[in-house]
């Protein structure tokens, strides 16, 4: 199995190539979006980032993002240096530069900024946060449903470094990404300490059983904006929905899979560790969740 797929996986698009992009209050070619080899994100990953899409030419959910962007680096003790109004506008800034409307994704990154000597210790970084926007023309092409691997890694303890944390030190989950492609899947499928199911290296991860929608207690992953948006919209509209600690044998068992993430909305996922879920293919419970996340974005963005 060589046909690997991602579940960021966009259209090519040659605008890409010239895209301008927001760094440190400039607004410049992407060939110009330089960052020091002594930037403190670069040489140890200290750093917090959020990724927002563009529906309808407004960004979706763009509080909750900017809640768990400030959240996170309040955790971290970073000083963002910006007011949320400011970020705000950075974003729209960038987006007209780039006259962007519809099908963009956005990356923000801030790290602790430039290092005086190349070590770790966090007051080495005198010179204020490194910010930066990416953002690209980007419209999800994933061309068949996901095939999972469950891998070793795990999604660990909040004292080890928190899963519920968007840092930029991502090689727990970068590790688990290529155990899985080594064993010929798309994904990670990573369990909790406790070796119950619990996330993707990339994704939020759904089951649904009998009718049910099952996902992790979140207490060991990421705390998704798009998972809670389907937790909500299964409540509103009468779709029993459990957080809670499910197994691998539960999940071998479930009629449909999905993930949740921004880039994606809901993705299927057709095969984990070599065996079917459901019918390979997206489910009906999947479909209506994501015509009514499609309801909701349209609501958002109107």
């Amino acid at each position: 199995m060589t046909d690997h797929v991602t579940t960021h996986q966009a259209a090519e698009d040659a605008r890409n190539e010239t895209i301008r992009i927001w760094l440190n209050g400039q607004i410049v070619p992407k060939a110009q979006a330089m960052v020091s080899v002594y930037d403190s994100g670069f040489m140890l990953g200290d750093g917090v980032w959020e990724g927002i899409r563009l529906y309808n030419g407004k960004w979706a959910f763009l509080d909750e993002h900017m809640d768990r962007l400030f959240e996170a680096a309040k955790a971290i003790d970073l000083d963002i240096g910006l007011s949320r109004d400011q970020v705000i506008q950075a974003v729209l800034d960038t987006q007209a530069a780039n006259e962007m409307t519809e099908d963009a994704h956005a990356r923000l990154m801030v790290t602790r900024g430039v290092k005086t000597r190349p070590f770790q210790h966090p007051s080495l970084s005198r010179q204020g946060p490194t910010i930066a926007i990416i953002m690209e023309h980007s419209k999800p092409s994933i061309p068949r449903p996901i095939r999972l691997a469950t891998v070793p890694h795990l999604r660990g303890l909040p004292m080890t470094q928190d899963p519920k944390l968007n840092s930029h030190s991502k090689l727990n989950c970068i590790l688990a990404c290529i155990a899985a492609e080594k064993a010929g899947a798309d994904e990670a499928l990573m369990l909790d300490l406790h070796g119950f199911v619990n996330t993707t290296n990339a994704c939020n991860f759904f089951i649904v059983r009998k009718g049910q929608v099952w996902t992790s207690t979140g207490d060991y992953c990421m705390n998704g904006i798009t998972r809670q948006k389907v937790i909500d919209l299964c409540r509103e509209n009468g779709i029993p929905v459990f957080e809670r600690n499910y197994s691998l044998v539960d999940t071998y068992g479930a009629d449909e899979a999905f993930l949740t993430g921004t880039f994606g909305a809901q993705t299927p996922v057709g095969n984990i560790d070599g065996r079917q879920i459901g019918e390979g293919q997206m489910g009906p419970v999947t479909k209506h969740i994501r015509m009514l996340y499609q309801a909701l974005i349209q609501r958002e963005t109107a």
